[in-house]
């Protein structure tokens, strides 16, 4: 305790004996200590939040949900190309990108096919960067093809980097691709091309759109494509799309890129050319939020029983049971997250590495790994350790904390105890009474009592204290004979 509490509740009394009544000010720093109990207790019972309260039957619970999760995304989700949930994502992407022809058509409320919903599409959101690598340019100068082209234009890349550079060469006719680890940049790139808007607020809002509407035209594969019934080359994956990044920015930067940022960057090229695409991504995280929504599922109904086998129909309250079972905000149901991805990043990696070594004959075969790896998976469970790592942090803040306030517990009960001490001893208001009882013939034995009581609270020694009317006598006619 820093004893800043007690030097102003003992200030306060000391100003009380002498401008106030003291029992009065006793009363008032009785109440100030209790307020600072309250404070006091809080902060104990913060760190019950910070501390996970798992049993065995939890951490169970959560290893077997990570682990079906697990089994479900080497079977359903695999690897591009052999995905029963990847035909699945691939279907509703194809889906929306027809709902979204039939939003920017409203007169044409039905598409011939697929192919013809894409061709008004690439029509009606028509690019300068559109280079495929087919009857121009692209192949010789930038190794462009129809399969890579999606990846390679740094415009074609959903991220906010491929926003700016879609923006930036929609402004001045340009085309930049990234290959063979350089940042190459294609000047009027179209003929024909021209931006329309009145002015640059116009501009920006119709490049933006732009570049939206291409980039939904595109994530089903293109035209020709679904014509033939292929599957097509859709988007790049949103979580490899740093590979380009980080190419473009060094090269912008005047900065030298190093042989690992073009493996890197070329490896993520290969995956993409083989399937790995923003559909196959929406495929992977399937399995992942189904772990997730199992393990919250599976605390809150443990609770709920818990909250209704422990609590009594009279205490029962929507409230109280929220509090107890709601599966969002706890340390015990984020450890139970960790616990759950962490067991499924476990089966998956595993599977992924024995695949690559079957696939390369002995030897690891890295893009078949990148290929299997859930990196949906791998991330969320870095954002769960990320979170234990800063709650131990915090708690271990908040222990230090808890702590010293359970010592100024102590210190405060027992100042209280003080207190409450020299309440009961000044509270002698009725006792002075006895000057009035005195007056009154037939009280006087009272008044002795009250006089007696009076003295002994005070600390007056017992022989001279007057307790009878005999010892009124006698001390009084000592001193007429003295």
């Amino acid at each position: 305790m820093d004893g800043t509490i007690s030097e102003k509740i003992f200030l306060d009394l000391s100003v009380g004996e002498t401008e106030f009544n003291f029992s009065t000010s006793i009363a008032d720093a009785i109440v100030r200590a209790e307020a600072e109990l309250v404070d006091l207790n809080e902060t104990v019972d913060s760190i019950k939040g910070l501390k996970p309260d798992c049993d065995k039957l939890d951490y169970i619970l959560a290893a077997s949900s990570g682990a079906l999760c697990g089994i479900i995304d080497i079977f359903l989700v695999g690897k591009p190309g052999e995905s029963p949930l990847g035909d699945i994502t691939d279907k509703w992407f194809a889906a929306r990108t027809m709902d979204f022809a039939k939003l920017c058509h409203p007169d044409k409320k039905n598409f011939d096919s697929f192919d013809s919903a894409l061709r008004f599409l690439e029509k009606e959101f028509k690019v300068p960067y559109d280079q495929t690598g087919l009857g121009d340019a692209g192949r010789a100068v930038f190794d462009l093809t129809a399969k890579n082209h999606h990846f390679r234009s740094l415009a074609h890349n959903p991220s906010l980097l491929g926003l700016f550079f879609s923006i930036l060469d929609q402004f001045s006719n340009t085309s930049h691709f990234v290959t063979d680890g350089q940042l190459i940049s294609l000047q009027q790139a179209d003929e024909k091309w021209e931006l329309q808007g009145s002015n640059i607020p116009s501009k920006l809002f119709c490049g933006f759109a732009n570049y939206i509407g291409h980039l939904i035209s595109d994530v089903s594969g293109s035209s020709s494509s679904a014509a033939k019934g292929n599957r097509g080359t859709g988007l790049p994956s949103p979580l490899w799309t740093w590979a380009n990044d980080i190419i473009a920015i060094k090269s912008k930067l005047g900065l030298k890129v190093t042989e690992t940022d073009k493996a890197m960057n070329e490896l993520a090229l290969n995956i993409f050319e083989k399937g790995y695409d923003t559909r196959f991504q929406t495929a992977q995280a399937i399995p992942v939020f189904l772990n997730e929504l199992l393990v919250r599922l599976i605390y809150a109904i443990r609770r709920l029983f818990r909250y209704f086998s422990n609590t009594p129909k009279t205490e029962r309250s929507l409230a109280l049971m929220w509090k107890t079972c709601e599966p969002f905000s706890n340390a015990t149901v984020k450890r139970m997250l960790t616990v759950a991805h962490g067991t499924f990043c476990l089966v998956d990696i595993g599977d992924a590495v024995g695949r690559s070594l079957v696939a390369g004959g002995g030897t690891f075969n890295a893009a078949e790994f990148v290929l299997r790896l859930n990196v949906v998976g791998v991330g969320r469970f870095a954002i769960s350790l990320y979170g234990e790592a800063r709650r131990t942090i915090t708690y271990n803040h908040a222990k230090r904390e808890s702590d010293f306030a359970a010592k100024e517990i102590v210190i405060v009960i027992n100042y209280m105890e003080g207190l409450k001490i020299l309440a009961r001893q000044y509270d002698d208001s009725h006792l002075l009474m006895f000057v009035s009882d005195f007056e009154k013939s037939d009280a006087y034995v009272e008044a002795f009592g009250k006089s007696a009581k009076l003295g002994e609270l005070r600390n007056v020694p017992s022989n001279k204290i007057l307790k009878s009317k005999s010892d009124i006598d006698n001390y009084f006619g000592r001193k007429r004979n003295g």
